[in-house]
């Protein structure tokens, strides 16, 4: 037997939740095909096999808390998995470990139903579902498995046709809602199974149920319970670490984005056509962060104890948002690096906090940070600190509105900043000081180029 273990799951990470078994005792299982999903409290962590074989048994279950190097399960290496076999003998034929559906229905392992033995065009299909089905997040993949959806036939909003938790949440109140009529009158209007919960307690954390909806849900069905994952206790617990050991402030000022803008649309179609990188509004606010943070250091600072450590290197972490939540990777030396290197990196670590494979190397190491609540419409907030940094440039939604300028009012593409910053060590004059030289350089983008 070969025990599966909890891998290395990165610095200063001890344990993880199993977040989803996607073997069974007694399927197949061939050589790097991933066994176990496992949750941190900050990325999703794979683990494959490392031979073929069959799985023999789960040591721990989901939703079990485990440390790094804990027994999860064990693998028979001497038996014979089903997909290595040339050809399965009449002998075995019927024995054969058959692989089972999330739902508990097994599958033949042997020729397809009849019928469907040799459609036209199936084989150029299957690498196109196959393809969109690895695109997937662990998240919609999790739902998949527990709802038995097929996700190749689910309408992705996401980048590319990519398939988001939401778009499963949409594609489960649709299925739920076709599949009312027909419950009802095969059970002669009496309450639905209790499986369609499950759908309800997913919808219940996207959208806002109906009064008209929420009249006819049974009291069991109104309410649902559901355990913290890993990596929510840990924001959890971060984000109060943050408002407790920082004396906390926020400073504001707004820009106008006009120069920015132009300098945009002049630029992103050449970009995007030489280089293949689009071209946003992020790379600029992350050029002219840096820039201010030279001339303000203190709130690129940290403090440790007593003592205040200085970084004369800017590691920027901007916050993303993904299906396992808001995560905030970080480009290294952003302030050594160019506008287009800026925006490949931006693009590559927004690509893999989508797709869930960001690494610890991605997440660590930050010495300050931006949001941008403004790509979902926020006007104005107070970001907190990511802690034990010192210093949060918050980004909002860019809102046509009247300024004056040399005696006239005129119309701006304005833009709020806010600074939330550690008043234990960032006096509110260099906090001031800091957001009026981001205020410079969006509105002269030329400055960037000669400082």
């Amino acid at each position: 037997m070969i025990s599966i273990k909890v891998p290395p799951l990165g610095e200063s990470i001890v344990e993880a939740t199993i977040a989803k078994w996607l073997k069974q005792p007694g399927e197949s299982v061939a050589q790097g095909e991933t066994l176990v999903e496992l949750e941190t409290d900050k990325i999703t962590v794979e683990v494959p096999a490392f031979k073929s074989g069959v799985l023999a048994k789960h040591l721990k279950n989901e939703g079990d808390v485990v440390k790094v190097d804990e027994v999860l399960g064990e693998m028979d290496a001497s038996a014979v998995p089903a997909g290595v076999t040339g050809e399965a003998t009449p002998a075995n034929a019927g024995t054969a470990t058959q692989p089972t559906e999330a739902g508990g229905k097994k599958t033949g392992a042997g020729a397809p139903p009849k019928g469907e033995a040799k459609k036209p065009g199936a084989k150029s299909e299957q690498p196109v579902a196959a393809q969109k089905e690895a695109k997937t997040s662990p998240a919609v993949r999790r739902i998949a498995a527990e709802e038995s959806v097929d996700v190749t036939q689910v309408a992705g909003t996401g980048r590319d046709g990519r398939v988001t938790k939401p778009d499963m949440v949409v594609h489960l109140d649709d299925r739920k809602d076709g599949s009312a009529g027909v419950a009802s009158s095969a059970s002669g209007g009496g309450p639905p199974p209790m499986k369609q919960s499950t759908a309800t307690s997913l919808g219940a954390q996207h959208h806002s149920a109906a009064p008209a909806n929420a009249s006819t849900l049974s009291s069991g069905e109104r309410e649902t319970r559901e355990k913290m994952s890993t990596r929510r206790r840990r924001i959890a617990e971060h984000l109060l670490e943050s408002q407790h050991s920082t004396a906390h402030l926020t400073t504001f000022n707004e820009v106008d984005m006009s120069a920015v803008q132009a300098v945009r649309d002049r630029l992103k179609e050449k970009i995007e056509k030489e280089h293949e990188v689009k071209l946003t509004f992020m790379p600029f606010f992350v050029k002219a962060a840096s820039m201010a943070l030279k001339t303000i250091p203190v709130v690129n600072a940290q403090v440790e104890g007593d003592t205040v450590v200085y970084k004369h290197y800017v590691n920027m972490g901007v916050a993303v948002a993904s299906d396992q939540g808001l995560v905030v990777p970080v480009i290294k030396d952003a302030d050594r690096k160019g506008m287009l290197d800026v925006s490949r990196d931006i693009s590559a670590i927004a690509k893999r906090a989508r797709e869930g494979k960001l690494t610890m190397d991605d997440l660590t190491g930050g010495t300050f940070t931006i949001t941008n609540g403004g790509v979902f419409g926020s006007l104005v907030s107070t970001p907190i600190i990511n802690y034990p940094q010192v210093g949060i440039l918050g980004l909002h939604k860019i809102q046509d509105r009247p300024v004056a300028q040399n005696g006239q009012v005129v119309i701006r593409p304005m833009m709020y900043i806010a600074l939330s910053y550690d008043h234990r060590i960032v006096d509110g004059q260099q906090a001031v000081l800091f957001l009026v030289r981001v205020k410079e350089l969006i509105e002269d983008p030329a400055a960037m180029l000669v400082e």
